[in-house]
């Protein structure tokens, strides 16, 4: 069972289950850790990350990219293009897997929950401050700053790249410092799959009180992502050695 596509699944599922379920545990009523604060959701957030770096790599992903914008910025940053199709397909597919099991785990606190932006948050991301323009450049940045760190964490002027077990826990704690730092503004996606695999779960799924999924946002950290991994990999191609 082990493959690539297999460890970019797993590695997805758990990166979604854990985030968006410290998400949950926030923002949905009666749970032990409602209004827990940002904090809490980026901690969480970045150890998710780090949780599911491991399995990927575990479950037959070398690269454990779990991120389409991750793969995007290693294809260009080594011209090799040949793993998106396999990557994206089973990044998108793994994220929604693991909305479905926030789901099913959190189902009576959404059943207590009335704001149907409460229960939106807990699959996709939306803005504080809706705007087009700022808040393209919110995930583009967010997401060039995740991929130019993940490219420097591995570099071998770095040195972390001799010692493997290492980079993990680096890239949780990027993503747990890009929350902390830039993600006040749009929720920081800075990862198209973790958006919108949970959002079509979010349109499908028999959630009471849901209301709409917000489509008209969606393009934002899909593009943004893609564009911002698509610049960070310009930058390790011909900089980072």
């Amino acid at each position: 069972m082990h493959s690539a596509f297999f460890g970019e699944f797993m590695g997805t599922l758990v990166l979604v289950l854990l985030g968006n379920g410290v998400v949950a545990n926030v923002v949905l009523k009666k749970t032990l850790g409602e209004n827990s604060g940002w904090l809490v959701i980026c901690t969480g957030y970045g150890l998710a990350v780090m949780a599911g770096v491991l399995v990927a790599i575990a479950c037959g992903s070398s690269d454990a990219h779990i991120n389409p914008a991750v793969t995007l910025g290693m294809a260009i940053a080594h011209n090799d293009f040949s793993k998106i199709a396999t990557y994206w397909p089973a990044q998108i597919l793994g994220a929604m897997a693991g909305a479905l099991l926030v789901w099913l785990h959190y189902m009576p606190h959404f059943k207590a929950t009335a704001d149907p932006g409460n229960k939106l948050a807990c699959f996709s991301t939306g803005p504080a401050i809706k705007s087009t323009g700022s808040n393209l450049f919110s995930e583009t940045l967010g997401t060039f700053m995740l991929v130019a760190l993940i490219g420097a964490i591995v570099a071998k002027s770095v040195g972390a790249s001799a010692t493997p077990a290492l980079v993990p826990f680096l890239v949780g704690g990027a993503v747990w410092l890009i929350g902390l730092c830039l993600g006040g503004t749009t929720g920081f996606a800075i990862n198209p799959a973790r958006d919108l695999g949970p959002r079509i779960m979010h349109a499908i799924l028999p959630i009471p009180g849901k209301g709409g999924s917000n489509w008209g946002y969606a393009w934002i950290p899909v593009l943004g992502g893609l564009i911002g991994g698509s610049i960070a990999g310009v930058l390790i191609k011909f900089h980072f050695q």
